[in-house]
């Protein structure tokens, strides 16, 4: 059983320290994008094959899919501001090789580096779970978890502005620069968490789950070069398949395990992390397709745009996710996280089927932006007050990890759809494929019918009754006592006898 130490509650914390927290986070997500306005540009960049030159991108995928569980685990065990600090200043340090190099195998392990970052915005959500009143809690964790989407969507201008008109290498010392900042504010702004999971790591559980993780997202992430019926990519799955199995069994038999999952089996837990799979697709379809459709020529269906201009019509997708914040929390205090999920669902929604008509004019492609981004951000807001809610206090670094995890994972699937959706369908122009509109318009459709998958799991996450007389929230310790309290009345056979 996972308990927490006795600790004092660290008190109503300051009123920067969300503001710092969702910084850190925004500097995360600007890292993920980076390289995306040279992206067509690496291979002659690393004088390299284009083939070889994806592994820039890949690496930090990777890496970042199997830190994020990694570090939410150490952050319960250790300390989450520490665990914090450490994950930025390891993306520092990737960053810095990656300034001052263009060998590839060298950028490669800066770019590695650099993925281990992903697991600030877990232990982010769970400081202020561990130091907010309930006030506070609802705005902020939807602005901690719409900070993916907000880093972004500001990172796309600003990159291309950058790598138009200075040497790409520029990039990454702006990045390290950024990473710097954010540690330092950590440091000085925000208090650890008095909170602690008892017990060891689970150094076999973590190196389980690293195989399987890899095992399963290599072949996503590289299976239209290798062709997805090759042998090399449905052995990768079989093998994935059989890790992951035999790591679920390991972690069932382990008293303090790296992801509880009995815990992760619950329902709402289970179905939150299904719906997020879903809500990562649909977010990445709109970053694959709009800024390829904006610097399309115009001669081939496009609408011409420069890398700059592409950048600002896409980044109010971030921008309106960063504001929908304070209308999520004013939604889940009346209606709870669900119904806030599902009206996020149903506006993703009209806003692929609307933008399935808006692809003649760069004003259009801003119009889809803003509903998308609005619909993402109350979407991406709910996931971690419904993780939030269903699990311990002492499991909540954790349990977040494993859900920015299952957001990962939507994201990887869609790269990998979309991408072979968009090469089987373009043309050849000049001895080039091409993007074609139509290639377009069936992303626009898978993403659709992914938002329509988590609409299903959504309507059957369990539901809330709204109190007319709203109490107050216990303190993390409160809330840490009275889950040891539950768990030693389960255990409880005798009977009371009176004086």
């Amino acid at each position: 059983m996972t308990q927490t130490t006795p600790a004092r509650p660290s008190g109503r914390a300051g009123a920067a320290v969300v503001p710092v927290l969702a910084f850190a986070g925004i500097v995360v997500a600007v890292m993920q994008t980076l390289l995306v306005p040279v992206v067509k540009d690496l291979p002659r960049l690393l004088d390299t094959a284009p083939a070889d030159a994806t592994w820039v991108l890949t690496s930090t995928l990777l890496s970042g899919a199997v830190a994020t569980p990694i570090m939410g685990r150490l952050g319960d065990l250790f300390g989450k501001r520490r665990m914090l600090v450490v994950s930025l200043a390891v993306m520092v340090v990737g960053a810095l090789v990656s300034a001052f190099t263009s060998d590839l195998l060298v950028m490669i392990a800066g770019r590695t580096l650099q993925g281990f970052a992903m697991g600030a915005i877990p232990l982010g959500i769970g400081l202020m779970r561990d130091m907010l009143p309930r006030e506070r809690l609802g705005s902020a964790m939807a602005l901690m978890s719409s900070s993916i989407g907000v880093g972004g969507g500001l990172a796309l201008p600003a990159a291309a502005l950058v790598a138009q008109h200075t040497d790409w290498h520029a990039l990454y010392l702006g990045a390290a620069g950024l990473g710097v900042l954010a540690i330092a504010l950590t440091l000085a702004v925000v208090p650890e968490s008095p909170l602690r999971a008892k017990g060891s790591f689970d150094l076999p559980g973590a190196l389980g789950l690293t195989a399987g993780l890899l095992l399963f997202l290599l072949p996503v992430s590289k299976g239209s070069a290798w062709g997805w019926t090759s042998g090399t990519t449905l052995g990768l799955f079989g093998a994935a398949a059989v890790v992951l199995l035999l790591w679920g069994l390991m972690e069932l038999r382990v008293a303090a395990p790296l992801v509880d999952l009995r815990t992760t089996a619950r329902r709402e837990v289970l179905l939150t992390n299904l719906a997020s799979i879903m809500v990562g697709v649909s977010f990445f379809v709109v970053s694959l397709v709009l800024p390829q459709l904006l610097q399309l020529p115009t001669a081939s269906d496009g609408l011409g745009q420069s890398m700059v201009v592409a950048g600002l019509c896409v980044a109010p997708l971030g921008l309106t996710m960063m504001f929908t914040a304070p209308v999520y929390a004013r939604l889940s205090a009346r209606y709870g996280p669900k119904v806030t999920l599902i009206i996020g669902l149903l506006v993703i929604a009209a806003g692929y089927g609307g933008g399935l008509g808006l692809m003649s004019a760069a004003w259009q492609t801003v119009v889809t932006s803003v509903v998308l981004g609005a619909g993402i951000g109350l979407a991406y807001s709910s996931l971690p007050a419904l993780i939030v809610g269903a699990v311990p206090a002492s499991e909540t670094g954790a349990a977040n990890g494993l859900n920015t995890l299952m957001r990962s994972i939507g994201t990887s699937v869609s790269s990998a759809v979309i991408g072979m959706v968009l090469a089987n369908t373009s043309d050849v122009a000049g001895g080039v494929a091409v993007p074609t509109l139509h290639g377009f318009r069936v992303s626009f459709g898978i993403a659709t019918a992914a938002v329509a998958v988590g609409l299903v799991l959504a309507l059957f996450l369990p539901g809330r009754r709204p109190s007319a007389h709203p109490q107050l929230r216990a303190s993390s310790e409160e809330e840490a006592n009275l889950e040891r309290a539950r768990e030693t009345l389960r255990g409880f056979r005798g009977r009371v006898l009176d004086a």
